[in-house]
């Protein structure tokens, strides 16, 4: 049995391996020797989340492999951490069971939390990134409310509502058609055209999974030859060439894999391309004092039906300058009508304009045509476009919807609604968060999340911002209590960890904050009726990260057991005797192993404690150093009256 087994992997390999040299296989893990690539893997290898994220971010490719042969995540399973293991899987990184990296990933995982992360990843149980996008689109042709669909195709005794946006951005034969006509509500194809044929053309381009097999099921061999020749001929007609490849079968099962994978994101290439040509440039910046006047037409040439806005934040002294009295120019300047011409083929209708003030410029609002099939995806807008509020009437003008976001965020969320990708950074991070929070876009809030808790340590990697030894950065990126309260509003306990262990790492530096101590009492107070034997979760996560932080330093010694109550040197001389280090002599010498050069520390200065006073080391400097931090934090909590 275990040669047969053995000459079934071998024969799979060396096919795999056929197919992949033919080409029609694409190799999962390619071999990459880039600088950008060693770094990735350098910092996988380091547990740096900031670097790792920096590379995604420059679209390394996360399943490739070192001249070593390892692939990030094989490095951060092997390493231990699991953090950065998450980070790898939740931004697509493989690990598929009976393959040959994915079996090493599992094999060479240091534990088994990290080893069940890996499995609940596994290919067999996970899903393509862009799936949920992909089922979305696909939703729209059976979703009865609210109603989205604009325009009617039919052949035979069949209809299907469809969409115009999506006909135009999948298939170039629409696109022509309705851009010559966009008003447009019904199209009718030749009658040699089956509704079958028409049905599998339809699907494919709203996303759908085709076959020949779900397209001829149950049909006679002169009705298949039928329904086959209508989606050649109907594919042709649309210019969607790849629609017959699509439906063929293929018994291999990371083919079919792969060439999924390709269409869905060939599909949200062209998706994501007919946005920012259509969507994105045909935004409208106007004074906010105007917008209300603006008037869009429903039939325009991007099919658009309804109209979000954001407006640009307030500056304090713009705040100040607007409740002065107007100067002599603003209030003698009477009102005029400014009428605007047509923007890209969409008619604008009259919109009442007055000279700007001389001494402060007007407040711009930004106007983004959109889709409303496609602001289904956030609950927000799915219960609003089907219930009776007022945004869900049927007007001669489109719909404006105000949301309370600037226009830069609102940009970034409609990227996600119709492309799925999040790529922002971490200056507008926070209010991401808090506006997917809003419109209850789980997805968008986790990655803007992930942003924060990886970018937010300022200039340096997670690994050096975490050594709080030697100089820091001076100004800090992130409000981190603006991040912890954020966590707290929005529920995203990443965030609430991540401010945690930040302030642990930098207790230093915040312990004697008054903003601290009052952040400590919010946290107090989250506790309904509060008892005197419940804890503060700020401090019980402070504790635990320091606690880390401290230990982390001695693990790679065997000498983690040094920090006692007391935290001395004679307790570090006792930790080493139970670790069977009898002799002086060899006390001596493993101190000196972990504690080079403190000749030469001491000739260039003492090592002081954060007491100020002179200790021989850095490791006697580290378990006082503990010790006095938790000291603080008690003095903190008798002072604030709360028992934690």
């Amino acid at each position: 049995m275990q040669t047969l087994k053995k000459f079934e992997i071998e024969a799979a390999l060396a096919a795999e391996a056929q197919a992949i040299s033919s080409g029609r296989l694409k190799e999962d893990n390619p071999l990459d020797l880039s600088e950008d690539f060693r770094v990735f893997c350098e910092a996988c290898r380091r547990n740096d989340l900031k670097v790792c994220q920096v590379m995604i971010g420059k679209g390394v490719n996360i399943n490739a492999r070192d001249k070593f042969d390892y692939t990030p995540l094989i490095l951060g399973s092997l390493c231990g951490h699991e953090e950065v293991c998450k980070l790898l899987l939740e931004n697509g990184a493989l690990c598929e069971r009976d393959t040959f990296q994915g079996e090493r990933c599992l094999y060479n995982a240091l534990n088994d939390r990290i080893r069940n992360l890996l499995l609940s990843y596994d290919y067999a149980k996970s899903t393509n990134p862009l799936q949920p996008l992909a089922a979305h689109i696909t939703s729209l042709l059976t979703r009865p409310t609210p109603k989205t669909s604009d325009i009617t195709l039919t052949t035979y005794d069949q209809s299907f509502n469809l969409h115009k946006f999506l006909l135009a951005a999948r298939s170039p034969y629409f696109g022509r058609k309705l851009a010559a006509a966009p008003g447009t509500t019904s199209f009718k194809l030749p009658q040699t055209v089956p509704a079958a044929s028409l049905w599998v053309a339809v699907q494919y381009l709203y996303f759908q999974e085709v076959s020949s097999r779900n397209a001829t099921y149950g049909l006679s061999d002169e009705e298949e030859l039928i329904v086959l020749g209508g989606i050649d001929k109907i594919s042709r007609q649309l210019e969607i060439p790849r629609l017959f490849e699509n439906i063929t079968e293929v018994a291999d099962r990371r083919l079919l894999r792969q060439l999924r994978s390709e269409e869905l994101e060939r599909g949200r290439d062209q998706l994501e391309t007919w946005f920012k040509d259509n969507v994105v440039k045909n935004k409208m910046k106007v004074d906010t004092d105007k917008v209300d006047n603006v008037q869009w037409d429903k039939d325009n040439s991007i099919f658009a039906d309804i109209l979000l806005r954001a407006d640009d934040e307030v500056d304090e002294e713009d705040s100040d300058e607007s409740n002065a009295s107007p100067g002599p120019s603003e209030s003698s300047t009477p009102p005029t009508r400014n009428t605007l011409g047509p923007l890209n083929g969409i008619p604008v209708g009259p919109m009442k304009s007055r000279s700007p003030s001389r001494h402060r410029a007007a407040r711009k609002s930004t106007l983004y045509p959109a889709h409303r099939g496609m602001l289904l995806r956030s609950e927000y807008f799915l219960t609003m476009f089907g219930s009776s509020f007022r945004e869900a009437q049927d007007t001669p003008y489109l719909q404006i919807v105000t949301l309370d976001c600037s226009p830069k965020v609102l940009e970034t969320i409609l990227t996600f609604l119709y492309t799925e990708r999040a790529d922002f950074g971490l200056d507008i991070a926070i209010d991401v968060l808090f506006a997917a929070d809003q419109l209850f876009i789980e997805k968008l809030k986790q990655r803007a999340a992930l942003i924060i808790s990886t970018l937010g340590n300022g200039s340096h990697s997670t690994v050096e911002a975490e050594n709080p030894r030697g100089e820091v950065e001076a100004e800090e990126v992130i409000d981190i209590y603006e991040v912890l309260r954020a966590g707290w509003d929005t529920r995203v306990q990443r965030l609430e960890e991540f401010a945690a262990r930040y302030i642990a790492y930098r207790l230093e530096r915040f312990i004697d904050d008054p903003n601290f101590a009052d952040i400590v009492k919010e946290s107090a107070m989250k506790v309904k009726a509060r008892q005197e034997t419940d804890t503060v979760e700020l401090i019980d996560d402070i504790r635990f990260y320091l606690s880390e932080r401290f230990r982390l330093r001695f693990e790679d010694s065997g000498l983690d057991e040094m920090m006692d109550e007391e935290g001395n040197v004679e307790a570090q001389l006792e930790a080493m005797e139970e670790l069977g280090i009898e002799d002086k002599g060899e006390q001596e010498e493993q101190k000196e192993a972990f504690v080079p050069g403190i000749e030469a520390q001491i000739a260039a200065g003492v090592v002081r404690t954060l007491d100020g006073e002179e200790v021989g080391d850095e490791f006697a400097q580290d378990a006082i150093n503990y010790q006095i931090l938790l000291g603080k934090i008690d003095t903190l909590l008798e002072n604030l009256d709360l028992d934690a």
